[in-house]
C-alpha cells in the first residue's frame, strides 16, 4: 500500500485496516480467495478508509466503531473497481494486472459481488441507524452514476450539467459519505458531521476531475495505468467537453471523439488537439475552486492538528501524479 506522508497520526491504524481487510477476505473457495487477495495487495492510496479515521479524530475517535465503517467503504469501493474494469476492459490498474485480466469477466463479477456481500456484513453490526442507510442511498446513486456513464458512452452532445451529475455519483458521494460516518459514529456535533460531509464532497469532485486530466496528461508509469483510456472507452470528461467548446478544430475533435475504434495515433492526435485548446488548464482552475470550497468547510471544525492534515490532503488531491 502506498502510504502518504501527512496520514502520519493515523499510519498504524490504516495498516490495521489493511491487516483487517486482508482477514475479513479469506474464505474457503481458492479462486475467489486469490482474486480478492490479488485486488486488496494492488494497494492504491486507502483514501477513503484514511478520510473516515481522520474524521473521526475531531469527536473521541472511538476506533472500535471507526475500524468496520473504514472497512466497509473501502470494500464498496473496490468492488466498483473491480466492476469497472469489466465494464471498462481494463488489463491493468496501479501497474498490475486487474482481476479481469488474471481470472477473466465471470471471477471478477463475482468477487466484486463479494466484495460488497462482506461490505453489508460489516455494515450490519455497526451500531448507528443512520449508517446503513446512508451507505445504500449511496451505493445507489454510485450504480445510476455508472449508468449514465454507460448511456452517454461517446456522445459529443454532453453538458457540464451531465458532467457533474455523473462525477458527483461516481465519486464525490463515496468520499463525501468517509467523512461524514467517521464523524457520526463517532458522537460528532450535526453541524461537524455535515461540514466534513461537505468537505468530502467537494474533495470528491476535485478528485475525479484530477483523475480526467491525468488520463490525458499522466505519465503512465506514475498513473498505474494507460494513458487515454477515457478517450478509448468514449467516457466524455471534463477537459473533452471543454475543449469541444473551445477548440477551433471543433469538427475535427469531434469526429474523432466520437469514433468508437481508435488507433493509438488518433488517440495522440486527440490529445494533442484538446491541450491546445487551454482546456486542461481551465479544468485545474475549476479543481482549485473546488479545493478552495472543501478548506473552507473545515474553517468550521476545531483547530486541531488533524484538520491541517486534510487541508495538506486536499493539496495533494490538487498536484497528485497518480
Amino acid at each position: 500500500m502506498k502510504q502518504l506522508w501527512l496520514f502520519n497520526q493515523i499510519n498504524s491504524d490504516l495498516q490495521r485496516v489493511e491487516k483487517e481487510l486482508t482477514k475479513f477476505v479469506e474464505t474457503g473457495y481458492p479462486i475467489l480467495q486469490d482474486s480478492a487477495v490479488h485486488l486488496l495487495a494492488a494497494g492504491g492510496k486507502r483514501l477513503r478508509p484514511a478520510f473516515t479515521l481522520l474524521a473521526g479524530k475531531f469527536y473521541g475517535y472511538p476506533l472500535e466503531k471507526i475500524m468496520p465503517v473504514a472497512m466497509a467503504l473501502e470494500l464498496i469501493h473496490m468492488s466498483s473497481l473491480v466492476h469497472d474494469d469489466v465494464v471498462d476492459a481494463s488489463m491493468t490498474r496501479r501497474g498490475r494486472a486487474t482481476v479481469k485480466a488474471k481470472w477473466g469477466n465471470i471471477v471478477s463479477v463475482e468477487t466484486g459481488d463479494y466484495l460488497l456481500a462482506k461490505s453489508l456484513m460489516l455494515i450490519s453490526k455497526i451500531d448507528h441507524p443512520e449508517v446503513a442507510r446512508i451507505l445504500a442511498e449511496i451505493s445507489v446513486e454510485m450504480c445510476q452514476g455508472e449508468i449514465q456513464q454507460i448511456k452517454c458512452s461517446f456522445d459529443v452532445e454532453q453538458t457540464l450539467k451531465q458532467y457533474y451529475y455523473r462525477i458527483k455519483r461516481k465519486t464525490a458521494l463515496l468520499i463525501s459519505a468517509c467523512c461524514k460516518l467517521g464523524a457520526l459514529v463517532s458522537g460528532a456535533p450535526k453541524r461537524q458531521v455535515w461540514a466534513l460531509g461537505a468537505y468530502g464532497h467537494s474533495l470528491g469532485m476535485a478528485f475525479q476531475i484530477v483523475d480526467d486530466v491525468l488520463d490525458i496528461t499522466a505519465k503512465a508509469s506514475e498513473f498505474g495505468k494507460p494513458i487515454g483510456g477515457d478517450l478509448r472507452q468514449g467516457i466524455m470528461t471534463l477537459p473533452m467537453i471543454l475543449a469541444l467548446n473551445s477548440s477551433p478544430e471543433s469538427s475535427q475533435l469531434k469526429s474523432l471523439l466520437k469514433k468508437m475504434d481508435k488507433t493509438d495515433d488518433e488517440v495522440g492526435e486527440t490529445i494533442d488537439l484538446i491541450k491546445s485548446t487551454g482546456a486542461i488548464d481551465q479544468s485545474m482552475q475549476l479543481v482549485d475552486l473546488y479545493i478552495e470550497k472543501a478548506k473552507r468547510h473545515l474553517q468550521e471544525l476545531p483547530k486541531i492538528p488533524t484538520r491541517k492534515a486534510l487541508e495538506e490532503l486536499a493539496e495533494f488531491i490538487r498536484t497528485r501524479k497518480f
